[in-house]
Formats: structure tokens, C-alpha cells, sequence
């Protein structure tokens, strides 16, 4: 019956992409705001994403960073890539903190754009992030597309119950 519900509610590009993003997700990552080129997230960092000198590992930051980013430059649609990116990791992160990060578009040109990520621990900085999209042309906003070809057996079995 929520199946049903989810399926008649119209979801922004953003929400949808980040709906499937089940690598995301899983991490316990969720998406509290969005807007045209905008997007705020936020992670606890769990035990299971410490390294070896106690404290977060950084590709765990750079993974929400990532996926602010990735909200932020899919939130008008057609379906946008990161082309490249790169983060200077400021602050250290330890088990427990709540990070948030928060992404701005600074700048769109042709198919490509521009956006900043900080990842904040309360109002501290922890890491700044700034990607590079590119838009795929000829693809429709994600919450148009169908993405019932991404099934995978086990999500199959579990529709099945």
C-alpha cells in the first residue's frame, strides 16, 4: 500500500536520484534539503567508517560531500555527472559526530557547472569540496525516467514477499 502511495507522489529530480542512491543510503545519509542548486545533507559517522588512526576515513567524507553535490546538480534535471572533483580535508571527524553537508551551485555554462560542498561538525569546518558537472543531453529528469531495468534479483525477491 506505501508502494502505491510513493508511486502516485511526484518527486523533484534531487529526491528521486537520491531514492535510488541505495550506496548512499545504506550509510544512513539522508537528504533534508533541496533546492535549485541546492542541497543539505547529513551523516553520522559510524564505527565502521573510522580508519586505523581513530578517526573518520576520508573517503566516507568525500562521499557525502559527493552526494550533496550530486543532489544539488540534479535538482532541475536532465540527469548530471560529476566530471571531476576534489577536497581539502580541513578537520578531522570521529565516531559519532554529526557531519552536514551543505552544496552550492556557483556557476552553470552550457552543460557543465560549478558547486561547493563544506562539510560542517556544528559550525566547524571539516572538509571543503568543489565538483564539476556535466549534464548528459538527451536524458530526461530522473523522476521521469524508468528505472525499473535497475532492479537487481535481491530487490525482486524482496517486492516478491
Amino acid at each position: 500500500m506505501a508502494e502505491i502511495a510513493i508511486r502516485n507522489t511526484q518527486l523533484s529530480p534531487a529526491e528521486a536520484m537520491f531514492a535510488a542512491d541505495e550506496a548512499s543510503r545504506g550509510l544512513g545519509i539522508e537528504l533534508l534539503e533541496h533546492g535549485q542548486g541546492t542541497a543539505v545533507l547529513r551523516m553520522t559517522v559510524t564505527a565502521t567508517m573510522v580508519n586505523g588512526h581513530g578517526i573518520a576515513h576520508g573517503g566516507y567524507v568525500f562521499l557525502l560531500a559527493d552526494t550533496a553535490f550530486a543532489c544539488a546538480c540534479n535538482s532541475r534535471g536532465p540527469v548530471t555527472v560529476a566530471a571531476g572533483a576534489d577536497i581539502t580535508f580541513v578537520a578531522p571527524a570521529y565516531e559519532g559526530d554529526v557531519l552536514l553537508a551543505t552544496a552550492e551551485e556557483r556557476t552553470l555554462f552550457g552543460r557543465s557547472g560549478i558547486y561547493d560542498v563544506s562539510v560542517r561538525r556544528g559550525g566547524e569546518v571539516i572538509a571543503e569540496f568543489r565538483g564539476r558537472s556535466r549534464s548528459i543531453a538527451g536524458t530526461p529528469p530522473e523522476s521521469t525516467r524508468d528505472t525499473t531495468s535497475r532492479r537487481t534479483p535481491s530487490t525482486t525477491a524482496r517486492e516478491s514477499r
